[in-house]
């Protein structure tokens, strides 16, 4: 790769950026893609003329139509049109889809993306593109998501391979690779291409997902896939539709995902007014306990973002009664997130037989880590759910 594609670290007291994208501090500085952009041309352009014939659609009638089955809302799209997700377009009765860049790469721990239970204490490479089938107001990442609707949000994509990425994350020791920053999903194609080779190198894969999927999507994915992180946000189905989706697709991706052997974390931002209310939490908690009890439950702590700056933060209080209610609901690891050392002991994996405390974080610092790597408690000898080795 040519050094003037690489570039280190920018780090402040509080945050770690790849050029613009929010993150936590990473485990270590390292070397990442610096962003370019091809010359004269717009962003729009600049995606287009990389992108490639997908293979998640069907022609759909006689006058050129597709139809796209990458996530749940299944987008007829005529000649000339887009997709809701703004980066998959019909160019002649072909769905052409993203390919061959990458608007943010980053090598963090596991933990952040989160995944407590997939080779934890383990660096990740994190790959992402550019848009989304959501238009979240309080999203983290909408500088990458939000890229082609919002004209605040302003990108830079790299042209980078699959080989490159793969071998980026074997260099610095990563030993899984992930699809984030914007909705995988919608890039599912390479995101499977990246993924064949990472898979070849001996690499755990993952996507961090909203949860949007269709079964056919998932059949895709599943054979180059190992985790599968999803976004729960809300038991409301007005919430979700606020934010571009639709509660019954989560709740059916959530039961597929879960079916189909990946190994599955669940994630929830608590949003006060917005999805904390004990009756909603009390319900998504019971929905995944219905689904497989053993599925991880993070629920993590909202701060103002982008443009939902009128609720105020999430408190350690707000996090402790959602943990509560997971516990309640049957599940057997739940966890809180984003305030390291304030909320205890729901920052630890537990043995949910024995009770022995099996990892020690802080953050996304492994202290202690005593699951084996066949997936069992020490003391006990009960089976750990999740991926150890």
């Amino acid at each position: 790769m040519p050094a003037s594609y690489l570039a280190p670290w920018r780090r402040s007291k509080h945050r770690a950026t790849i050029r613009h994208m929010a993150a936590e501090t990473p485990r270590r500085a390292i070397p990442v893609l610096q962003g370019r952009a091809l010359q004269n041309t717009s962003l729009q352009e600049q995606l287009d003329q990389r992108a490639k014939p997908g293979e998640l659609w069907s022609a759909e009638g006689d006058d050129g139509s597709v139809r796209c089955v990458a996530c749940g809302h299944r987008c007829l799209i005529r000649e000339g049109r887009r997709g809701i997700c703004r980066v998959r377009f019909n160019r002649g009765g072909t769905l052409f889809v993203p390919s061959g860049y990458a608007a943010g790469v980053q090598v963090d721990p596991i933990e952040k993306k989160p995944f407590f239970h997939l080779l934890p204490g383990s660096d990740c490479l994190t790959f992402g593109m550019l848009g989304c089938d959501f238009h979240c107001g309080y999203c983290q990442n909408w500088l990458t998501s939000q890229a082609l609707r919002d004209p605040g949000a302003v990108s830079i994509t790299s042209g980078v391979s699959a080989e490159t990425l793969v071998d980026l994350g074997r260099q610095h020791g990563a030993r899984v690779v992930a699809s984030s920053y914007n909705e995988p999903l919608i890039t599912a194609e390479w995101g499977m291409e990246v993924f064949r080779l990472a898979r070849a190198a001996g690499l755990k894969t993952a996507f961090v997902s909203n949860g949007n999927a269709t079964p056919e999507v998932l059949d895709y994915i599943r054979p180059w896939t190992d985790g599968y992180k999803i976004d729960f946000k809300a038991m409301q189905d007005r919430a979700y539709r606020s934010l571009g989706g639709v509660l019954q697709h989560v709740l059916d991706a959530l039961r597929m995902v879960h079916e189909r052997g990946f190994w599955m974390e669940v994630v929830t931002l608590v949003v006060p007014g917005f999805n904390d209310a004990d009756d909603d939490l009390r319900r998504m908690a019971d929905t995944l306990a219905a689904i497989s009890p053993e599925i991880p439950w993070h629920v993590t702590a909202f701060h103002q973002d982008y443009k939902m700056t009128d609720p105020r933060n999430t408190t350690v209080d707000d996090l402790l009664r959602a943990c509560q209610i997971g516990k309640d609901a049957g599940l057997r690891f739940v966890y809180a997130g984003n305030l390291p050392g304030r909320v205890g002991a729901w920052e630890h994996t537990w043995c949910p037989d024995c009770g022995d405390l099996l990892i020690e974080r802080f953050g996304y610092q492994i202290r202690r880590q005593r699951v084996t790597t066949a997936g069992l408690c020490p003391a006990c000898g009960a089976r750990i759910p999740g991926v150890w080795s």
